[in-house]
Parts: C-alpha cells; structure tokens; sequence
C-alpha cells in the first residue's frame, strides 16, 4: 500500500525545499514538492525532481572500497575502518594532526555534518579549510558594511516598487523566489534584470541592463553619483553610515559616463537605476553570489551595500540588500570551535597548491566531507595532483566522483532522501527537519554512523555518542526551545525561524563597532573590467545548470561540454561544431552553441562536469582569492576558441 512521507533537501541550494516522497515496499517511487511549505509551494527544481534516478542509480556506491594493488575494491566495514583508524593513528603519532586535514564542503547542508569536525577536532585537532569557494566574498562584505548577515523576510519582497535582480539567475539557482517575485510583480513591482549574461529570468524582467563582466562596481559608482547630484541620498543616511564624504569622493572620482564606459552600459543606466532606488523606492537588491566570484568580488556586494543604504532602502519594507539568509542563525554549534582550535588552515580556493605546499608537518591525509574538490575547486589538475600524492585519502560518498577516483578509501553514505538531519536555508528563513523517507542500503552508513564507529577505534571513547535525535534536539536546545521550537515541532512541519527578523535593522542600527554602516571608501585595487587580452578575448562564466546540483547531475550528459558565445566570438566554428576552449593553464573539446543575445567576450560554460568526462571547466581556471573572505575567484579567466585542428 503506498505511503506519502516527508523530509527535507539537504544539497547545496537556497531553498531548502520540502519534499513529499510516495514510498512503496520500502522503494520510492514518486517525489513531488510539499504544498504546504511555505516557499517550496508544491514543486520542486528539475535537478530534485529527477533525483530518484540518482538514488537508484546502478553507479551508487554499495560497500566501501580499499585500494589494493591500485585498485579500488570492495571490502567490509570493519576492514574499511580498521585501516582508517590505523592510518590515522599512525600519521598523528609519528607527524602530529596538523598533518590531518579535514575538508568539509557543502555537497549536504545537513546541521549534523558539523559532527564530522566535531570528530577531527577532538581526535587533533587538525588542519581544516579557510575561506569559502562560493560566498566568502560576499559574506565578508557584508560583515564588513553591516556587522551582520541576512536578508529581510522573502515575502517582503511584495511590499517593494522594485526589485533589482543584480547577477542573479533565479530560475536556475534559486527557483522558489521566482513566484514571489511573479506576484510582486503583478502587484505592480518592476524587476529589472542586471547581468552580463542574458539567461532564462531576463523572460520576467520588465528591464534588462547588460554590463561587462566585472563591471559592476563601475556601474554601483555611477548610480551612486548620480543620487548625489540629484539629491536623492537619505536625508538621514548621515545619521547612520559612516564614511558619506569619503565615499562621495570615490564614486565623484569620475564622471557618470566614464564610470558607464568602464561598466560598458549607457549613461541612462546609471540614471534609471538611481531613479528606482531614490524617489521611487522602496526597492529591494537581490544580490547574485556569482559576482563575489571575481577578484574584485568583495568590493562589487559593497557598492550595492552602499547604494541600498544611501538610498534610505535599508531597514524598511520593500527595500534590503539580500545576498544571504542566516541560516545556522538558529542552532547551537558551538560545540566545534573551528578554525579558532585548529593547529593551521588550508584556503579552500587554493587547496592543491597549499596542500601541496604545506610543511613542518606535511599533509599526510585528506578526509574528505561532503565534497568534490576535484571537480568543484580552481585548478582541478593541481587539486588532483595534491591527493594522488598524499598518504591517505579518505571520501565519504555516495558516488564514485571525481575526488573519489583518487581516494584510498571511499566510504559510501546516505542520500537525500535518507538524512535525518536539520536544515536551515539561506534562500529563506523556514527550518526544517529532514528525516528518512526509506532505510539506506544495508551496506550504507550515515557520516555520524562512520564517525562514531571510528571513534572507539581511535580512542575517543563517547566524544560523539548520541543517536542523531539526540544531536538535532542539541543543536535546537539552547535558541530555539525557549522560542518555542522543539524537534516534535519542525517534524511536523517548516517553520519559520522566530529570531529571524522581518525588516532587518528596522532601527538602523548596526553591529559594527560604531553602530552605523561601513561604507566602503577605496576602490577595489584590481580595476573593476578591463578589455580582454586580443590573444585570450572571453571571459569564461562557469554557470549553474537546471540540471545539476554542484556536480550532481540529475541525468549525466554525453560528449563534450558545450559553450555558449555570440556567434561573432564563436572563431568561425559553426554552431554545433566542436573546437577547443583554451586559456593560460588548460583545455578542452567544447560543442560550439550561438546565441546573439549574449556578450560578445563571454564564453558560458555548465559548472560541475566531470573531469574523468573531459566536461570539467575548472581545468581552465586557476586559483586565486578575492579581495576579501579568501572566495575563489572563479569568473575572472579568460579564454580564447579554437577550431580542431
């Protein structure tokens, strides 16, 4: 007899959806988005719809598998985990942890993961990653201006005259805003779309600015001088932003059209812009995390940062500068302590080169949670290179990726739809409690399974004991039982978190040091855009995909990657030829598509292909940090099409 359950997504996405799972003779058989989640809204993205052909897919991993002789092979648990604490032990014993490195990325967003660093932190503590591949750009400037992060409520959206969707794809990376920005809209709030790439959310936008890449902070200056000579600054904003004449000399430093040059749009941009935000707000800015992903990253969140709150759109309903929502803001993990108890960090964007680099002691072993840097980071041969010579690697997985294939050890866990776990979002400020829809394989553990029964063999005795009720009633205790929310609570539905404010800094008041804003005074070191290099002319945009989650493809596509350029900058190749996309560290074969609503210096690529498929555009882009939070600065290479030889 079928049976409907509920849990929640994990994958690294903003929405957190609900998920309403058909289960029949303990199988799946039908996943639908849950009606009454408040933002998941009865439907989910294709990738999650689709992903039952990941959950039973032939490719899953079943046992764990030891290298012998150079190849990985089934073994049993005990075996499988008998070597990984001798190793272990071994390598603490003779070199120290910090010759221990445990990377933790975001393939699951599951609360309880953060036991895999409570593990290593007791067992070391050992080395651990700095920085975030993603969004430590943007979060660090958000820090910086604000002393906090987060977004108002989602649903104030409504209240705004406009929304300006700035590096943000959302029907792609954040399809359960799309209906409330379709109702702001049919209440009679303008979108205006500003990217340098025209994709799908340009169809909803009643305005389309179409910038260099990079050029958006040259853009946020030239709106920002024109609210000045306008006179369409807060009347207030001195009251609250420190800093007002500094920045005003900044973005006064040039006129409003060079400032438009340099971003490569027309004046009037700049102007109706400022218009929306000045006189005619309340206007919202829903900030893309793709732009924190340019050397310049940081200082592009802190120009909007800026025009949000100059403008008086800061702390009122309609307005906000949304590039985040807090969503650990409501459990307790103080347990770990994190890079402040680590003995050294690795920087996540450079991992292979530092890895590679690290001395006294070296990085023995590599025990990876929850990721594929292989795959996902910068420079993916370096990161390939700095595992292949490691002395243990060790990949907690339900696939054989990328990262596994160099792995010693490959221990297979649980899927989405058999966590039990708990979820914030930083799409939206519900929580939920994910719990298993269906039993995981008999030979499949849980990371706090693997992790306990690691542990009574290292000698840690009950440092992480506890069923994982036990652990989500813990990291709920201490914030959100005295609110009222209890884990009886969330497993009966979402929940919105009760310390999440609706209008965020409602009383413009801050928590940086003096209260007030920190407006950004200096331009970013690295000029905002440049015109390209004649011998590499395209700046490579590695986007996100309908279709896959990070490198988690809802159904694996065959032969080469395509890129997507104007048909002006495809080098004479046909659309639907092949060539090769070059740049200074590597290449590869690439199915041409033309598209004349795109720049004529961009080269789009899908984020997530498989490097062992020849799809994996981070072999084209090498490592390097943006100019604060230690975020990879994936989106600032350049790249040149070939024909085949």
């Amino acid at each position: 007899m079928p049976e409907t359950r509920k849990t929640v997504c994990n994958r690294d996405c903003p929405d957190a959806c609900g998920i309403v799972a058909t289960v029949e003779d303990g199988k799946v058989t039908r996943i639908a988005g849950d009606p009454a989640h408040p933002i998941t809204r009865g439907f989910l993205c294709y990738r999650t719809q689709h992903f039952l052909g990941r959950q039973y897919s032939l490719d899953r991993l079943s046992s764990p598998l030891l290298r012998i002789d150079g190849e990985l092979r089934p073994v049993s648990w005990e075996r499988a985990l008998d070597f990984a604490a001798e190793r272990l032990l071994a390598i603490r014993r003779e070199s120290g942890p910090a010759a221990i490195f445990h990377y933790r990325s975001g393939g699951s967003l599951g609360l309880l993961k953060s036991l895999t660093d409570l593990f290593f932190e007791r067992f070391g503590p050992v080395t651990v990653k700095r920085g975030d591949i993603c969004s430590g750009a943007g979060d660090a400037a958000q820090a910086t201006d604000f002393g906090d992060e987060d977004s108002n409520d989602l649903h104030d959206l409504l209240n705004a005259r406009h929304i300006l969707v700035w590096g943000k794809n959302v029907t792609v990376s954040n399809p359960h805003v799309l209906p409330v920005l379709l109702e702001a809209r049919a209440r009679g709030a303008q979108l205006v779309l500003i990217d340098p790439v025209s994709h799908k959310t340009r169809s909803h936008c009643d305005v389309f600015f179409q910038p260099r890449p990079a050029g958006d902070f040259a853009l946020a200056m030239a709106v920002a001088r024109v609210l000045f000579e306008r006179g369409w600054i807060d009347r207030e904003a001195e009251r609250y932003c420190d800093h007002v004449p500094d920045f005003r000399r900044m973005c006064e430093a040039r006129s409003v059209e060079a400032w438009c040059e340099e971003a490569d749009v027309p004046p009037a941009c700049a102007e109706d812009l400022a218009r929306r935000l000045g006189p005619e707000k309340p206007t919202a800015i829903l900030v893309g995390w793709g732009m924190g992903r340019r050397a310049n990253g940081a200082a592009i969140v802190r120009a909007l940062d800026a025009l949000a709150a100059l403008s008086g759109n800061i702390g009122i309903p309609g307005g906000g500068v949304s590039f985040y929502y807090k969503r650990r803001g409501a459990f307790d993990t103080s347990f770990v302590r994190g890079l402040s108890a680590a003995p050294r960090s690795v920087c996540e964007p450079l991992f292979g080169r530092e890895v590679l680099a690290a001395r006294d002691p070296p990085i023995r072993a590599v025990w990876i949670t929850a990721g594929n840097p292989v795959a996902m980071l910068p420079d993916s041969n370096t990161t390939r290179e700095a595992l292949a010579t490691r002395e243990l690697v060790v990949v907690v997985d339900a696939f054989l990726t990328d990262t596994a294939r160099e792995a010693h050890l490959v221990l297979p866990t649980t899927t989405l739809l058999e966590a039990d776990d708990l979820l914030g979002a930083y799409g939206h400020h519900y929580l939920g409690s994910a719990r298993p829809v269906v039993a995981p394989p008999a030979d499949v553990r849980s990371d706090l399974e693997i992790m306990q029964a690691l542990a009574s063999r290292v000698g840690l005795g009950d440092a992480i004991d506890g069923d994982a009720a036990s652990w989500k009633r813990r990291l709920l205790g201490s914030r959100m039982e005295p609110a009222g929310v209890t884990l009886e609570t969330l497993d009966r539905g979402p929940v919105k978190n009760p310390l999440a404010p609706r209008i965020l800094f409602a009383d413009r008041r801050f928590p940086t040091p003096s209260g007030r804003v920190n407006l950004i005074t200096e331009p970013p070191a690295r000029p905002s855009a440049e015109p390209g290099d004649v011998s590499y002319p395209l700046v490579l945009m590695s986007l996100s995909t309908e279709r896959s989650q990070s490198s988690q493809w809802a159904k694996e596509p065959r032969g080469p990657a395509v890129v997507t350029v104007h048909p002006d900058a495809a080098s004479g190749i046909a659309d639907g030829g092949e060539g090769r996309l070059e740049s200074r560290i590597g290449s590869m074969t690439v199915r041409v598509k033309h598209d004349a609503e795109q720049r004529r210096d961009v080269a789009i690529v899908p984020k997530g292909g498989h490097l062992r498929d020849g799809r994996c555009p981070n072999v084209l882009i090498r490592a390097a940090t943006t100019d604060l939070g230690e975020g990879g600065a994936l989106y600032d290479e350049r790249v040149r099409l070939v024909p085949m030889a």
